[in-house]
């Protein structure tokens, strides 16, 4: 990201200059603050049993997953211990992140112009809403970001990416989404 003072992300300038005015027009709210807005995106890689296996594996995913996000990721630990899996309470078993602000929008533009498109066999993603307007994905691989040198990864992860909202339906936030040209496959 750029340190210039001035500088907006591209996503961020098209939400505030036709994509407010768009979803006021179309849903006909009265109040500016009725519209719906981006509120947070979270990303999250789970190791499974290759944490179990080897405790590198979800320091690894950390260090791909801050690399992705621009932003420090956490790790996740396992909160009960279970035998079968011989997970033990406190084991890094993955990574995680939360982007707000502006790196909110520069990931999601990222991920919809760069990534997405990286996907082998990609038809869109299936619009996956929680009833509150949250949508939430996943990618089967991680190394489709151009951050993740592939010649370096020793794993792929998979990534679960939900983007929160302040629609109250679904409907608005699908169209909040396919303003930000979500390419969705129904």
């Amino acid at each position: 990201m750029l340190d210039n003072t001035d500088y907006t992300p591209r996503l961020k300038a098209l939400y505030k200059d036709s994509i407010r005015a768009a979803l006021k027009e179309e849903f006909g709210y009265k109040n500016d603050m009725q519209i719906p807005a981006l509120e947070k995106i979270v990303l999250n890689i789970g190791c499974g049993r290759a944490a179990v296996k080897d405790s590198k594996k979800a320091k690894s995913a950390q260090a791909d997953l801050t690399l992705i996000a621009g932003q420090k990721a956490l790790t996740t630990t396992a909160k009960n211990s279970i035998a079968g899996f011989r997970v033990r309470e406190g084991m890094p078993m993955g990574a995680k992140v939360t982007l707000r602000g502006d790196r909110m929008y520069e990931f999601l533009d990222r991920l919809i112009t760069v990534a997405m498109p990286r996907i082998r066999d990609f038809r869109g993603v299936k619009p996956s809403f929680d009833g509150r307007g949250n949508f939430a994905t996943g990618l089967k691989e991680h190394i489709v970001f151009p951050e993740i040198d592939f010649d370096k990864v020793d794993e792929n992860w998979g990534m679960d990416i939900v983007i929160a909202t302040t629609a109250n339906t679904d409907a608005e936030a699908k169209s909040l989404l396919k303003a930000f040209n979500m390419p969705f496959n129904a």
